[in-house]
């Protein structure tokens, strides 16, 4: 595992890990000494905790409340996987609020909402972005808690087979390399060699979200990373290139997930700290309106 530090504050430790361990490697337990959420780059690989299991892809968010044991297995390794971690103080936590239940959310699944962000976040660590990283680690967690703590559903422990779950993580990663094709249901289930209604069932119970749920959170996190390496291509540019075939459309879809337009973001990219600090200060805002004395989040160690 290389680890490297990219930046710490008194509320805030980011670091990026890349992690080359394959399927031979022996899954090992480790432990969550603080709270965190960290935002898969790259690669895939299974997350175990409280006796639940997960299978994360890029785009998805592995959450870590002190004192809870977790093993990272690879049986599905390809190409390695890379993430960016937001190590949280508690005190900033106490901030931005989340319960129990939030704080042990175990893995996300991509969301739009979260996929925009972190590949700022990443364009950040990259030094492709004049943001501060340590800003955008506040957003990234501070909409984490906005989003997760209004799912109220959890998601139930994956029970499909070793084969079964590989083939999943095998499509999202397909999926994910050519989200720029016109890719159908029928299609991504004859790559996965499955019929399209067990593709979809297989699909959505491994990973949490729909193909095409995935397929076009792939497509914002590609025009988020775009966007933020501003090379100068029109906004609409940005759209038909990864996949969006109508504009109207993915502005609209890149606003409800980042709440901000496409040239907003990229304005925030490049330093705008305007567009950028309103978004900060509509999420404290909303914490704070909702429960002013602010909620502290209650991890232990003791079973549910």
């Amino acid at each position: 595992m290389l680890v490297t530090n990219e930046v710490q504050t008194d509320a805030i430790r980011i670091a990026s890990y890349r992690c080359d361990a394959g399927p031979d490697a022996q899954p090992f337990t480790e432990l969550h000494e603080g709270y965190s959420v960290s935002y898969v780059r790259k690669g895939s690989f299974g997350y175990r905790t409280r006796g639940r299991a997960y299978e994360l892809v890029a785009g998805s968010v592995l959450v870590g409340c002190p004192g809870d044991e977790y093993v990272c297995t690879h049986d599905h390794h390809v190409c390695g996987d890379e993430c960016l971690a937001f190590h949280l103080s508690p005190g900033f936590v106490d901030l931005i609020g989340g319960d129990r239940k939030t704080w042990r959310t175990g893995g996300v699944p991509p969301l739009a909402e979260l996929v925009v962000i972190g590949e700022l976040a990443q364009a950040a660590a990259d030094g492709q972005s004049d943001v501060g990283l340590d800003e955008l680690g506040m957003w990234f967690a501070g909409r984490f808690v906005e989003v997760v703590s209004g799912r109220t559903k959890p998601r139930a422990p994956v029970s499909a087979a070793a084969r079964d779950r590989r083939r999943a993580v095998d499509a999202a990663m397909w999926i994910d390399a050519n989200s720029q094709h016109d890719i159908g249901l029928d299609g991504a289930a004859a790559e996965a060699g499955l019929s399209s209604f067990h593709f979809l069932r297989l699909f959505s119970q491994v990973l949490g979200v729909t193909p095409h749920q995935y397929l076009v959170r792939s497509r914002l996190r590609h025009a988020a990373r775009l966007l933020a390496d501003d090379d100068g291509r029109p906004v609409t540019e940005v759209a038909l290139d990864v996949g969006f075939a109508d504009l109207s459309n993915f502005v609209r879809t890149f606003h409800r997930a980042a709440g901000v337009s496409p040239g907003g973001f990229r304005k925030a990219a490049q330093g705008d700290r305007k567009i950028f600090q309103e978004r900060i200060a509509a999420l404290f805002d909303d914490e704070l309106l909702t429960n002013p004395s602010s909620r502290k989040p209650s991890c232990t160690t003791t079973s549910d």
